[in-house]
């Protein structure tokens, strides 16, 4: 991958952590990626997303290092942290896993897929932790759909139970209203929960329709 050219976004600390370097997913990691670049792009893409500059007065100023720990464990990845420093933890199990039944291009962009899903979750707000936990994780899907790093497995056509099932079914939901109320939308509602508690009348604020019937007319598109 080629080295990342330089830009106006501030960008934080980077570090990483491997507790085992015998681990055969760790092996893979450090073949297919260079951790400085692959955060790098995974922090130019969140930022471009949900803040599109760098002079965005929302943007989060708090963020000061991110550390990558590629540890054995359950699971794909999870975020933690502080306000002023995130650890991403990426499953090394996960990337063995993968490697079984895809190629290295495969990996290699679900990797960055990952991580850059798990990068909006260290930049994005949540409404004073209000937020319903599924439209936390659309809006990181929806950031990794943009990038361009969408897995085979997800489909636009599928018909969740409820706008908030999460993941990929919410980040398709968020990517219609994107391109029928106007580019900047998920932006928009992602700033007007940066001081906020979770009000689902943001969508009404933002479309000038409920979300109960935004929803219907998405569904509506499905069934067609």
């Amino acid at each position: 991958m080629a080295p990342t050219p330089p830009s106006t976004w501030p960008y934080p600390t980077l570090s990483l952590r491997i507790p085992d370097l015998a681990h055969p997913g760790v092996h893979t990691f450090l073949r297919l990626l260079d951790a400085h670049t692959a955060l790098t792009l995974a922090v130019e893409s969140t930022l471009t997303h949900l803040y599109d500059t760098p002079g965005n007065p929302d943007l989060p100023q708090t963020v000061g290092s991110v550390m990558l720990v590629l540890r054995s464990m359950d699971g794909v990845a999870y975020t933690t942290g502080s306000e002023t420093h995130k650890e991403i933890h990426l499953s090394v199990d996960y990337i063995v896993k993968k490697g079984e039944g895809g190629g290295d291009e495969d990996v290699g962009s679900e990797i960055m897929g990952v991580l850059t899903h798990e990068m909006v979750h260290c930049y994005q707000y949540n409404a004073r932790g209000t937020c319903p936990g599924g439209l936390v994780e659309g809006i990181a899907d929806f950031v990794r759909l943009h990038a361009d790093l969408a897995p085979p497995h997800w489909s636009s056509h599928s018909v969740p139970d409820k706008w908030d099932a999460g993941y990929q079914h919410t980040a398709y939901f968020l990517d219609w209203l994107e391109k029928r109320y106007g580019q900047g939308t998920v932006r928009e509602l992602n700033v007007l929960m940066r001081e906020r508690e979770w009000d689902e009348m943001m969508f009404r604020e933002l479309t000038g329709r409920k979300l109960g019937k935004l929803w219907k007319f998405y569904i509506d598109t499905k069934v067609q």
